[in-house]
């Protein structure tokens, strides 16, 4: 929806996808009120070379993604437009698709908790490890005072230290040691910094107090006391489509999620479907991804066994219900979310107002990409809708340009659908056997022999009327 100055008054544009990319431009800066600075940043990538040499070591060049927007979110009776950052086809899409079958049930609801981190010191060479967990704790008032001096502006912003936790480790490689965890509120901020300095810091203090030797000192990846969460009710008419009645698409949902509950080969890549939407909105926003794809998989396996992150079921009314928990370090404020030009556009596109918001978006987004892949996989497959965005990469790929590539785009779908005609027809004849140009007319496409319609997993593109 636009207003007379083609400014979005919601995040329900119809047809945003066939726009060209100065209109999008032009409505998404409209949206988040982006300078002239801020458009370039959007067009050019926004990281030049000496920014960049600033940033890591040994720079030879910057490396460029594609920035999309997911229409259709609202999270929390609020619109949001959503960049992603991703090479992958058809993510954006998916989520923007999903994000319209969430909103039929009014939208996702989403939260997170305090944003709370855990660094650990080891101590080792510890001659009665249980003495020295009781001597620690004895002194918790003393060094969470100390670690509260190193930070005061986190201070003042209401974060800082909340507690500490020794645990004995009796058996290990290298025999009994200690853990100490330090369990800080990092505000706005991610954390990694503040928490690393305070753990050298203590760690001195530490090894003094227990009567042994400290090695490790540094954060811990599993961010679970800092956790997401999202939920959506999908109406059981919303996921109706011909030939698959929505009582039908829920079923399917249902038991192809319980696949991923109890299988750890099919949890992979269902908890990747989910990653498709959160690492493209932790890159876009300038946060560590590494990060978050660590503590999302060590929390899908904090049981012993590794796991569905998400949750579905179907509700008294026959409606699908979704539902997904991970951690979710995330910051608004230091590393590259303030140093790369275009992550702070993003962030000013999400107009998110704290990194506890914004973690509670990304969990959304990572919800509708996993509602997407699913009820694609539950009805006519991945496939179908993916191809017609992958056929665009094919076509650039076999040297298509310009307006070249949606026409060649297109006779490559065409190929492709002959195919699967024929192939159909003779059960003994393999899909990857037939080629376009034994069943086309010598004025058709011949598909070169190095360029191969690949089998990818991916979500169902549909057009966002």
């Amino acid at each position: 929806m636009t207003h007379s100055n083609d400014i979005p008054t919601s995040s329900r544009i119809s047809g945003f996808y066939r726009r060209t990319v100065d209109q999008r431009v032009s409505l998404v800066a409209g949206w988040a009120d982006l300078n002239v600075d801020e458009r370039a940043a959007l067009a050019q990538g926004g990281l030049d070379l000496d920014q960049a040499d600033h940033m890591i070591e040994n720079v030879v060049g910057t490396h460029g993604l594609p920035l999309g927007i997911a229409v259709n979110f609202t999270i929390n009776g609020r619109d949001y437009l959503i960049p992603m950052a991703i090479e992958e086809p058809s993510v954006v899409a998916g989520a923007s698709y999903a994000a319209r079958l969430a909103r039929a049930g009014g939208g996702f609801s989403a939260h997170a908790t305090a944003p709370e981190m855990i660094a650990q010191i080891q101590v080792l060479d510890v001659v009665d490890p249980w003495s020295a967990r009781h001597k620690l704790l004895a002194h918790r008032e003393r060094l969470m005072a100390r670690a509260d001096e190193i930070d005061p502006l986190i201070l003042r912003l209401g974060g800082g230290m909340r507690d500490i936790e020794v645990q004995v480790i009796e058996r290990s490689p290298v025999g009994p040691m200690l853990e100490l965890r330090l369990v800080y509120d990092c505000r706005d901020a991610m954390g990694a910094n503040a928490l690393n300095t305070i753990a050298e810091t203590l760690a001195g203090t530490v090894a003094e107090i227990a009567g042994g030797r400290v090695n490790l000192r540094i954060i811990s990846n599993l961010a679970d006391r800092r956790l997401a969460r999202a939920r959506c009710v999908i109406p059981s008419s919303a996921l109706e489509i011909e030939g698959y009645p929505g009582a039908v698409v829920v079923a399917r949902i249902v038991e192809a999620y319980a696949l991923a509950v109890s299988s750890p080969y099919r949890a992979a890549t269902h908890n990747k479907g989910i990653m498709n939407g959160v690492d493209a909105v932790v890159v876009a926003t300038g946060n560590d991804w590494r990060a978050i794809e660590a503590g999302a998989h060590a929390y899908a396996a904090r049981t012993g066994r590794y796991t569905s992150l998400s949750h579905w079921e179907a509700n008294a009314e026959g409606d699908l219900v979704g539902t997904l928990e991970m951690p979710m370090a995330v910051g608004t404020v230091g590393g590259a979310t303030r140093v790369h030009p275009t992550a702070r556009a993003a962030l000013k596109i999400l107009r998110v107002q704290s990194a506890v918001e914004l973690a509670g978006v990304i969990a959304a987004v990572g919800l509708a990409q996993n509602l997407a892949a699913l009820r694609a996989l539950a009805s006519e497959g991945i496939q179908s809708g993916h191809m017609k965005l992958h056929a665009r990469q094919v076509a650039v790929a076999a040297g298509a340009v310009g307006a070249q590539i949606e026409q060649v785009a297109q006779r490559i779908l065409v190929a492709q659908r002959l195919a699967h005609l024929l192939a159909g027809r003779d059960p003994k004849l393999l899909l990857h056997q037939v080629h376009a140009r034994d069943h086309l007319g010598h004025r058709m496409l011949h598909l070169d022999p190095g360029v191969h319609l690949d089998e990818e997993e991916a979500v169902l593109l549909v057009e966002d009327e």
